[in-house]
């Protein structure tokens, strides 16, 4: 059976006033189930992409569809929608509230969702056992390292169980340890079904990934897979 795609992009173009043109044509098709990295230098217009993969902004040319919808075709309350069922961000800087403990961070992910509080503080402990944080539930984000903060940001862009999880830079503020932790959670949420782009502009990172889609001015210059063993057939 033929994956479904989550995300396609076709001739999609982003511009700001100003002649600055950061996405130029850009076609990509990203299935369900996939690991992807977008990789390229800062300004090569990666972050553009996410936030027009995100729907966080609309492209100024082309057609872009998540999960089959077509965003040029939704509100903002349409598309606000469409991101709280299907999209969770995870941010290089982590977004928790100070004061607020990992369950209620996590739990705020449900916020927008017409969820009960104690259904969401509930989903938010399961979703933290998940990322491995089931004692550290009651710790606010001055009592974790950086690595377990990520992780439970990790939880709150899935307590929604979304299919798609766009990861922004998700080991840049944390040391290599906590970083190689990160990105091992990540391996094992796409294998659980999890369809995961991370946007980097570490090139050890995007090699380590079944899937590079690299930028450079606003283009794709490049998108090849890694190579399966010799008898994998799956």
């Amino acid at each position: 059976m033929t994956p479904s795609p989550v995300i396609e992009l076709r001739d999609a173009g982003k511009s700001y006033p100003g002649g600055v043109h950061a996405l130029r044509g850009v076609n990509l098709t990203v299935e369900e189930g996939e690991l992807v990295a977008v990789v390229g230098p800062s300004g090569s217009g990666k972050s553009t992409m996410l936030n027009v993969m995100g729907t966080l902004d609309r492209p100024t040319t082309g057609t872009v569809k998540v999960a089959g919808y077509d965003v040029s075709e939704l509100s903002d309350s349409r598309l606000s929608a469409l991101r709280a069922r299907h999209i969770g961000f995870v941010f290089q800087h982590f977004h928790l509230a100070a004061g607020r403990d990992a369950v209620d961070n996590v739990a705020d992910g449900l916020l927008y969702a017409g969820v009960a509080l104690r259904e969401r503080r509930e989903r938010a402990r399961e979703a933290l056992a998940g990322v491995g944080l089931e004692r550290r539930l009651s710790h606010t984000p001055d009592e974790l390292s950086g690595g377990e903060k990520q992780r439970v940001a990790i939880a709150r862009a899935l307590v929604g169980k979304p299919g798609l999880l766009l990861a922004d830079e998700p080991t840049g503020a944390l040391d290599t340890a906590s970083g190689a932790i990160v990105m091992e959670l990540l391996h094992e949420l796409n294998a659980s079904g999890t369809t995961i782009c991370v946007i980097t502009h570490d090139q050890a990172i995007a090699d380590a990934l079944p899937r590079r889609v690299r930028f450079r001015d606003g283009e794709i210059v490049s998108d090849s897979r890694a190579m399966r063993p010799t008898g994998d057939r799956g």
